[in-house]
């Protein structure tokens, strides 16, 4: 890859949106899809879905700004983009059951500085959670939502034509679009082949009558940002999966700032880096409260800017901001948000069932970074096991809240010790923790590349 501009390049404005429209369409999907996932899966109204999708193009805009520009101690000051997490996915599906929106905000907000505290102990942090622990948790999080893709796909939550033929071949004519782009297109076209397999998706059911653009003829031109539209509420039964997603998505921007400072020609070690590293951590845990506010899910910095930068070798700060400028603009027009959330969820499902695959993909590329063997590959099968197993079976953890004792204290925790249970990105984060801390290292002499390791 060669850099063409660096990070201080003084690129001109036209040129800056230019390059900062090729981030956005990158990352359009990863924004819009976990909202309009959790109002699928709670049932909420077109008007509301739109308005989640509007808020959450709009607080990316907000953060991205905050992580490009970096004000005072918050932000990188790189071309970092923020967007919105999917470690939250689950456990907002968990709490919105629960408590509804309010919930979700509430402890987006309420957890937000964790993230925060942690982006001051970055070497402990990265010490304490080594890849075999985030990758194990990374893979489980995207195994766990191809459920929730295979869902769409058949028609959506409480879909009445659920498992039809029209709605499985909506979803299987996306996911064939985008693994033919993947194969044939070249350059830039394979990095947006997702997005085009949603438009691709979209048009055709469009003219198959399949959408209903009532909502899109009905919605205004211009929407202002209401903060705690839906409410602020807080139950620490549902904490716990907060807290670790959190944890999580430290470790993730770790990765994805030091690979950002790597393609963008930048130190990857050094007080620079880490000064860096910091302000990024910390503009995450930020963001994510703003986004709360503005009644959103929490925010996280996004890796496919990393893949732009490395096609377009235009790491500018100028661009970051301009993609800033953009997806805060986009966030202020409800009928861009209404045309979106008409999306048939076949066609939905089609993309997501790809992107949460890819997510797991990316979990075992972080334990491979330190190479499978015996411990390893231990570790991720007890993890495996056990997270997906809660969430597969969550009944099984159910006696756990009906327990009564003699102790009121133990009673009133008991009810969050079985949502504790019955969240698999908790089990899987306790699991693979408690793991690499109990089980031994691999001697020195073992190799992840030895022909020996992994063989009796």
């Amino acid at each position: 890859m060669r850099l063409v501009h660096g990070l201080e390049s003084k690129l001109s404005p036209g040129a800056a949106v230019l390059y900062g429209l090729q981030h956005v369409l990158a990352m359009f999907v990863g924004i819009i899809t976990p909202p309009l996932i959790i109002s699928g899966a709670l049932g909420l109204d077109v008007a509301t879905t739109a308005f989640l999708v509007s808020m959450a193009l709009f607080a990316s805009g907000l953060t991205t700004f905050i992580q490009v520009k970096r004000l005072g101690p918050f932000g990188s000051g790189m071309l970092s983009v923020q967007g919105t997490s999917f470690t939250f996915v689950s456990p907002a599906i968990q709490a919105g059951m629960a408590g509804g929106l309010p919930l979700i905000i509430g402890l987006t907000i309420i957890c937000s500085p964790i993230e925060m505290l942690l982006s001051r102990m970055i070497h402990v942090v990265r010490k304490l959670f080594p890849p075999i622990v985030t990758g194990s948790v990374v893979t489980l999080i995207g195994i766990s939502l191809i459920k929730v893709g295979m869902t769409d796909m058949a028609g959506g939550f409480g879909a009445t034509d659920f498992g039809s033929l029209p709605n499985l071949g909506m979803g299987f004519f996306v996911l064939l679009v985008i693994v033919l782009l993947n194969r044939f297109g070249r350059g830039y076209i394979g990095t947006v082949s997702i997005a085009l397999g949603l438009i691709a998706g979209y048009l055709l059911s469009a003219l198959l009558g399949r959408v209903n653009f009532t909502p899109v003829a009905e919605a205004g031109w211009l929407t202002l940002p209401r903060p705690f539209k839906f409410g602020i509420a807080f139950n620490p039964v549902y904490l716990m999966p907060w807290v670790i997603g959190y944890v999580i998505t430290t470790i993730e921007s770790i990765g994805d700032l030091t690979a950002t400072s790597q393609v963008s020609g930048e130190p990857i070690t050094g007080p620079v880096f880490i000064r860096r590293l910091e302000g990024g951590i910390l503009s995450d845990g930020a963001g994510s409260m703003i986004a709360g506010i503005f009644n959103s899910m929490p925010n996280t910095t996004f890796s496919q800017n990393n893949g732009v930068i490395g096609l377009t070798g235009v790491a500018s700060r100028r661009v970051g901001l301009a993609v800033a400028g953009l997806l805060t603009l986009l966030g202020l027009f409800p009928k861009l948000a209404a045309l979106i959330s008409v999306m048939p969820s076949p066609v939905l499902g089609g993309a997501t069932v790809v992107m949460f695959s890819m997510v797991a993909v990316a979990g075992l590329r972080i334990i491979q970074h330190e190479g499978f063997n015996p411990r390893s590959e231990f570790i991720l099968a007890i993890t495996l096991a056990l997270g997906l197993g809660v969430e597969m079976v969550p009944d099984a953890v159910a006696a756990i809240g009906k327990i009564q004792t003699d102790h009121s204290f133990l009673n009133a925790m008991l009810p969050g010790l079985q949502a504790l249970m019955q969240s698999g990105l908790a089990v899987a984060a306790v699991t693979s923790t408690l793991l690499n801390l109990i089980l031994p290292s691999e001697p020195s002499g073992s190799s992840p590349t030895d022909p020996q390791a992994g063989n009796d």
